[in-house]
């Protein structure tokens, strides 16, 4: 690759510091962490060569398929304190598994720029609701009807699978506003991560495999199997600790942290795509 030894050493800390704090969020936010994994596969990948055409789509299906098991850990820690609301984990798993297959599809053949414009879009959201929300904030007091229901299960695997997150941050936004306590909406958040992140890193293994050539080596379609290796054993051991961390801290500075850094990197995509 011919890159400096002090320019890999600093690359191999960030994707080792991306695994901790992409477990930490699992738990903490009941979230994948790859608002994290994402950028720091893109300056990975951006470094090593990949072409621009297909350098976003392997950071998302590479950021899904390293969530698997951190979602997996995560749901199973927030399962046995009862948390989940299973009923409605059952109800958004088909429509957002629907919608993760049509985020996979468009990965086959739209330009980079609809994952980067979607990035930034849904990471800009995620931050307001984080910076600026309000626990009062509700649109209603019970969880909507079935159509409904089905329509935000549609929209949050749609926007997980263009951003390579497991959809916890935009469950957890759409559940808050119908007054599910947060501790619930954490929980259930991770739940439907499971299907939401398995389902989409089938999608972009089989939207990537046209594009094999273009990709780097020990690639499977969009994902590389050397950023799975590395990061998700990381990302899974501690998500139970972020679990924990749920539970005990109100959790408004992480809030506030995560918010801020979520503009930053949006601000950075925003920036390349201007560019």
């Amino acid at each position: 690759m011919g890159l400096p030894l002090g320019e890999l050493l600093w690359l191999a800390l960030a994707v080792l510091v991306a695994g901790v704090v992409t477990g930490i969020l699992a738990g903490v936010f009941g979230i994948g962490g790859g608002a994290v994994i994402v950028p720091v596969l893109f300056e990975l990948f951006r470094l090593v060569g990949v072409p621009e055409a297909v350098r976003m789509q392997l950071c998302i299906g590479t950021s899904l398929a390293i969530i698997v098991p951190t979602a997996l850990r995560s749901y199973r820690a927030h399962r046995a304190r009862g948390m989940v609301l299973d009923a409605v984990v059952r109800q958004w798993a088909a429509p957002s598994v629907f919608g993760v297959a049509l985020g996979a599809a468009l990965a086959s053949f739209a330009p980079a720029s609809v994952f980067e414009i979607a990035f930034v879009a849904i990471a800009a959201t995620i931050a307001g609701k984080l910076l600026f929300g309000s626990e009062g904030w509700a649109v209603a007091q019970t969880l909507p009807g079935r159509v409904a229901m089905s329509a935000y299960g549609f929209v949050v695997g749609l926007g997980s699978s263009l951003m390579g997150i497991s959809g916890g941050s935009l469950v957890t936004i759409i559940l808050t506003l119908y007054s599910v306590p947060i501790h619930n909406s954490v929980a259930t958040a991770a739940g439907i991560g499971v299907p939401i992140t398995i389902a989409g890193a089938i999608g972009y293994v089989l939207a990537g495999l046209p594009h094999q050539g273009q990709l780097p080596p020990l690639s499977l379609g969009f994902v590389s199997l050397v950023g799975v290796a590395v990061i998700a054993p990381i990302s899974s051991w501690v998500a139970p600790l972020g679990a924990r961390l749920a539970h005990v801290l109100p959790g408004r500075a992480l809030e506030i942290g995560f918010g801020l850094y979520l503009l930053l990197i949006a601000l950075r995509f925003l920036i390349g795509l201007l560019a």
